[in-house]
C-alpha cells in the first residue's frame, strides 16, 4: 500500500479503537508543540484485559493494512497503560483509572484537537478492511 499520511494513520488508528470499543477517543495534534510526534491518539478502556486487547489489535490492523510495525511498544506491568510508537503517530491506551490520573490532553491543552466527525470521515475509505 502506498504511503500513508501521519493524519490518515491517526484518523485510521483512531477507528481501529473505537470499532473495538475504546472509549473517549481523542485525536490530537502535536505537531506544532513537539518534536515527539506529530499525532497523540489515546483511548480508555475498563480494564487491564481491554487496554491489552485494544492494543493488540491496533498493532495487528495497522500491520495488516499498511504494513507497518511500531519503532517503539512500552507498557507498564500491570498493563494499565500501553505506548504504541509509529513515529510520526504515538498512540496511548490506557485504563479509565490511569487517564484521569494523568489527564494527557490537560497536559497538552495547547494541541489542537481532531474533531470525531473529522477523524471517522478521513478513516472511511478504509471501513472495510477494519471490521
Amino acid at each position: 500500500m502506498e504511503d500513508i499520511s501521519a493524519y490518515k494513520l491517526a484518523c485510521t488508528i483512531a477507528r481501529i479503537l473505537d470499532n473495538k470499543k475504546g472509549a473517549d477517543i481523542k485525536i490530537l495534534n502535536i505537531a506544532n508543540v513537539s518534536v515527539l510526534a506529530d499525532y497523540f491518539v489515546i483511548c480508555s478502556g475498563d480494564s487491564s484485559t481491554q487496554v491489552k486487547a485494544l492494543s493488540d489489535n491496533v498493532k495487528a490492523k495497522v500491520k495488516e493494512i499498511f504494513q507497518r510495525k511500531p519503532c517503539g511498544d512500552e507498557k507498564d506491568i500491570k498493563n494499565k497503560w500501553n505506548l504504541i510508537d509509529y513515529g510520526d503517530v504515538v498512540v496511548h491506551v490506557l485504563h479509565r483509572e490511569e487517564r484521569e490520573t494523568y489527564a494527557i490532553e490537560k497536559f497538552w491543552n495547547h494541541a489542537f484537537m481532531v474533531e470525531e466527525d473529522k477523524w471517522i470521515a478521513e478513516s472511511e475509505v478504509f471501513a472495510d478492511l477494519l471490521r
